[in-house]
């Protein structure tokens, strides 16, 4: 989930990717299939949610990007149903923190509370598991809708570097307003929006931010079934996936931070995961139709899985799992 002062992707056309095709440019690459060693997974077979994989944010801060909802840890907001997580978003007036825990110290009033007319959740692996390198898989069947923010995405487990965007961010799927229907002007697709993001930021504090992002039309994500979204991240290079099929490359020449001269930082730390289903704010607000609609509500954000690998014979680099050894 893009966070604060997110510069917008521009409205240009989104590449297309059908079954059996690529998405061209972003330096393709294909990821060998094997070499990959399960080491953290979440089936969702357990009656509640495993407190010991995740925790929850718990704000009304919008995300710096002016959302509207209230993250809550509430069981109304994200619980486990006949094996599979929900994450829901429901319109009514929610009240808590103003900040983010990390912001409240140094806050005029780390007490303030604020209140937002819709609730939601997210969810966070932070202080319970994060990685450095690996193949990274969720399975989730996403919301439609004007307003709808729905990500999975990354942050860093230490701010090395220093505060957002030194230490970068990991965005593996993002998705905004799918099935809107609106003029091609507008950036929708025929049939309804169906685009799908994966981009990573970096760079320096706001405004010295900056970010690479590739988006597709993946008109499969209107169908309402499951879909798995990934990335898969060695040193100097990711490559993002949809249902297995690589969209997007990005090598290390494509990012940077204005702390360290290591040309694979900010991406060389462990990262944690993050599962989260925003109602309005940047992103969304600015696209399709504009706004958030208030109708079809509650939204959900269902995840079947979230599964983690390592690269068994390179897991310093995890390299040999992306590239081969030849390379």
């Amino acid at each position: 989930m893009t966070k604060a002062f997110r510069l917008l992707v521009a409205l240009t056309p989104a590449l297309v990717l059908s079954a059996g095709c690529n998405a061209a440019g972003d330096d393709m690459v294909q990821p060998a299939q094997d070499g990959w060693e399960m080491v953290w997974s979440d089936e969702f077979d357990t009656d509640t949610i495993d407190r010991s994989k995740w925790d929850f944010d718990i704000n009304c801060w919008g995300g710096g990007n002016n959302e509207r909802q209230c993250y809550t840890d509430s069981l109304r907001n994200a619980a486990i149903v006949d094996g599979v997580l929900v994450i829901t978003a429901l319109k009514e007036e929610s009240k808590g923190p103003a900040l983010p825990l990390h912001m409240r110290a140094e806050a005029d009033d780390p007490d303030a509370t604020a209140t937002k007319p819709y609730s939601s959740a997210r969810m966070v692996t932070r202080g319970k598991a994060s990685w450095k390198y690996g193949k990274f898989e969720v399975r989730a069947k996403l919301p439609q809708g004007q307003g709808t923010w729905p990500a999975i995405w990354m942050l860093p487990e230490g701010d090395a570097y220093g505060g957002w965007a030194k230490s970068g961010e990991i965005d593996i799927l993002e998705a905004v307003n799918l099935g809107v229907e609106c003029a091609a002007e507008k950036g929708c697709e025929e049939g309804g929006e169906n685009t799908i993001l994966g981009t990573l930021h970096f760079g320096g504090a706001w405004p010295d931010n900056d970010f690479a992002s590739t988006e597709i039309s993946y008109p499969a994500v209107l169908d309402r079934e499951f879909h798995t979204y990934g990335v898969i991240w060695g040193e100097g290079i990711f490559v993002w996936t949809v249902d297995g099929k690589p969209f997007a490359t990005k090598r290390a020449e494509d990012w940077f931070t204005t702390k360290s001269d290591d040309p694979n930082a900010p991406f060389d730390k462990p990262f944690h995961l993050i599962l989260n289903l925003a109602i309005g704010g940047g992103l969304p607000e600015e696209r399709a139709l504009g706004g958030v609609d208030e109708s079809g509500f509650p939204k959900t954000m269902e995840v079947d899985w979230v599964r983690v690998w390592q690269c068994g014979e390179d897991r310093d680099k995890g390299t040999a799992c992306i590239l081969g050894r030849d390379e």
